[in-house]
């Protein structure tokens, strides 16, 4: 699944900054574009999966760990998860990392022994963010990805959530993610969510809160807003991989706590 992600994301930049090589007559989900030789010829990604299983493979050192917490509904959250964070991930995913925390300036109160939260978009944004935590919970990390990258880049990040399950992990069922969300495991899940972003140090004054190797500082900020690719390249400690030495747009959209 994690060759998935980097195929689809890797389909979305060209298709940003032009060219292609996806083929039309593909019709298997992006989750079986590389399992077999016959499949990746198919749906024209033969090269992308080399790729991806030799970068794999040739890992020496610890990988960079860029966490984001953030709100399925802030715009700057949304820019920097879709244009900044999973790019660059599909670049450099064989030395980073990436952790998800949809929580943000949320804010919570026990009441008769469940949890209730309170969004600064109001309830369409918890419970995109409650949508978000099950999936991640649900399935793989590079799978939760690419549904998640799916929602954010959409115009409406609910209404667009099922199809993007259907469409990019349909063995996932949008009923069992639908209990998550309204269940007893979603409600404990956001909890958890919520004593992790209490738990950050120093505590965070807005969103987009990215952290680097659990790591928080108006530097690492800055520099990951600015362009995430050169500081995960900077701060890998093996051998650079091909990849690194790139350029990226920077992103500053934040939405303060208060």
């Amino acid at each position: 699944m994690k060759a998935a992600l980097l195929l689809v994301l890797t389909v979305w930049l060209n298709v940003q900054y032009g060219g292609c090589a996806f083929s039309s007559s593909c019709s298997l989900p992006p989750s079986k574009w590389c399992s077999s030789l016959d499949s990746a010829i198919q749906c024209g990604v033969l090269k992308q999966c080399l790729m991806s299983n030799f970068t794999r493979s040739h890992q020496t050192a610890d990988q960079v760990d860029v966490g984001l917490y953030y709100e399925s509904l802030c715009p700057g959250c949304r820019l920097f998860l879709t244009q900044m964070l999973l790019p660059t991930w599909v670049l450099l995913e064989e030395i980073m990392s990436v952790t998800l925390v949809p929580y943000g300036n949320a804010q919570e109160k026990n009441v008769g022994g469940k949890y209730v939260f309170e969004c600064q978009h109001g309830e369409q944004e918890c419970l995109g963010n409650m949508i978000e935590t099950c999936i991640l919970n649900m399935t793989d990390a590079s799978g939760a990805y690419t549904i998640i990258h799916c929602m954010e880049t959409s115009d409406d990040v609910i209404s667009s959530a099922k199809s993007c399950v259907d469409l990019f992990s349909p063995d996932l069922k949008w009923e069992s993610i639908e209990s998550c969300v309204n269940g007893d495991k979603g409600n404990q899940l956001m909890h958890q969510n919520a004593l992790k972003t209490q738990a950050l140090n120093p505590p965070h004054k807005y969103v987009p809160w990215i952290t680097v190797n659990g790591a928080h500082t108006d530097d690492l900020q800055d520099k990951a807003s600015t362009s995430l690719f050169s500081l995960v390249c900077s701060m890998y400690k093996g051998p650079k991989p091909a990849a690194c030495g790139g350029s990226q747009r920077g992103f500053r959209s934040y939405s303060k706590n208060e």
